[in-house]
């Protein structure tokens, strides 16, 4: 691999990451939100979930956008955008002033998770595309893994309003890897066939075509169970298991590495078997290791040892799921690649504010509202795995 494929790997995995660095360190403060705003523990998660709609939504916009000006031009606005909110946010007088301003946030964040699987499909296909994804999903991980962590160290040291600060500074830094690192992966040339006409067009196209559609679901599905933990595991591990806010990063982090380290076999596993195969059984191997948890659970066996431990192994296998699913996904519709892309996120983050607002309603502060909905969401990923890959398109992506 060469020094520039590392570059790209960096700079569009930095990228990626600044969004959800605005969830993940904010996941430690949400109890303490909670208590300086007077607020009930659904009224902030409403706020989590606001920042979700906005991730989904906004992406149908970007996608074309990114698609008829160029790559870089939608990510300058997203990440102005994005820390116009962030300041608003850390300025927040109560909760509901809070709600509205993370979806502002949202709205801005949806730029650098749309534009860079784009740009990965500008550059590469196949095993190549899947490499590249699953080294950005590497750089990516700083955020699961580290952005809890600094976030409760803030939170003890500052309160909950730094972690705001925090993302502001990171969304500068973001301009700044935009400005003097990335290319523009979209030339002029390739932009004239490209309009809004052309965009709903191709969303026609998209929804219509069943492969796609399949694929993009079981990773929506995948990235919902992950949903699920995201929004209630800071209240289940915190206030139920007793943990501290650092402890809680500790745990978080322990299985966001899982889900990140895993990824990174994609691409020799793909260079050897083809995506398809590796779809396969990485989702039934998820879905059998989330089953057992909530079968584990309903058994009345509710340590936190056992729990982490089967989040540590599903979320591995859920690993190798969403960056083949992505790479599969985009593989025929190069031409309109950010259209695809914008699509993908948007029924992936919609999904994920769906399947969140649906545990939230049966969350009693304990684990088993929490593990149903991931389970629920790993056999509906099999499922729709079963249903997508046995046609004559599930040839493997490397031998195409």
């Amino acid at each position: 691999m060469t020094k520039n494929f590392f570059r790209a790997a960096l700079v569009l995995g930095l990228l990626s990451a600044i969004g959800p660095f605005a969830i993940d360190m904010y996941l430690p403060a949400l109890p303490s939100i909670g208590q300086t705003l007077g607020a009930s523990m659904g009224a902030v998660q409403a706020s989590l979930m606001a920042f979700f709609i906005s991730l989904g939504i906004g992406q149908i916009i970007y996608g074309p956008v990114s698609d008829m000006v160029g790559r870089k031009a939608p990510l300058y606005f997203g990440l102005l955008l994005f820390a116009a909110g962030s300041i608003g946010c850390a300025l927040a007088p109560d909760i509901h002033t809070l709600v509205v301003l993370r979806f502002i946030q949202g709205l801005g964040a949806c730029a650098g998770m749309v534009v860079p699987r784009a740009v990965v499909r500008d550059l590469h296909t196949g095993h190549d595309a899947a490499r590249l994804m699953s080294l950005l999903m590497l750089v990516f991980s700083v955020s699961p893994i580290l952005a809890p962590l600094a976030g409760s160290l803030l939170i003890e040291s500052f309160g909950w309003r730094s972690v705001f600060w925090a993302v502001t500074v990171a969304a500068g830094a973001g301009l700044l890897l935009v400005g003097f690192t990335l290319p523009e992966t979209r030339p002029p040339e390739q932009r004239v066939d490209s309009s809004f006409g052309s965009a709903i067009k191709a969303y026609g196209v998209l929804l219509r075509d069943r492969h796609f559609m399949g694929l993009v679901f079981i990773g929506a599905f995948g990235i919902s169970s992950f949903f699920a933990y995201l929004a209630n595991s800071s209240f289940v591990l915190i206030d139920h298991y007793g943990l501290t806010p650092r402890q809680y990063s500790i745990a978080f982090a322990v299985n966001a590495a899982s889900f990140i380290g895993v990824s990174q076999f994609t691409g020799k596993l793909a260079a050897r078997f083809g995506l398809v195969p590796i779809v396969k059984v990485a989702v039934t191997g998820y879905a059998a290791v989330m089953a057992l948890l909530l079968v584990v659970n309903l058994a009345g066996i509710e340590r936190l040892d056992v729990m982490i431990a089967l989040l540590l192994v599903g979320y591995g296998f859920l690993g190798l799921v969403v960056p083949t699913t992505a790479v599969l996904a985009l593989e025929e519709h190069g031409a309109i690649a950010g259209t695809a892309s914008a699509l993908m996120g948007t029924l992936q983050f919609v999904t994920g504010a769906v399947v969140m607002a649906t545990v939230g309603v049966f969350a009693d502060g304990t684990a088993l509202p929490m593990v149903a909905g991931i389970a629920g969401c790993a056999l509906l990923a099999y499922a729709m795995a079963r249903g997508t890959l046995g046609g004559v398109r599930s040839v493997p992506a490397a031998a195409r």
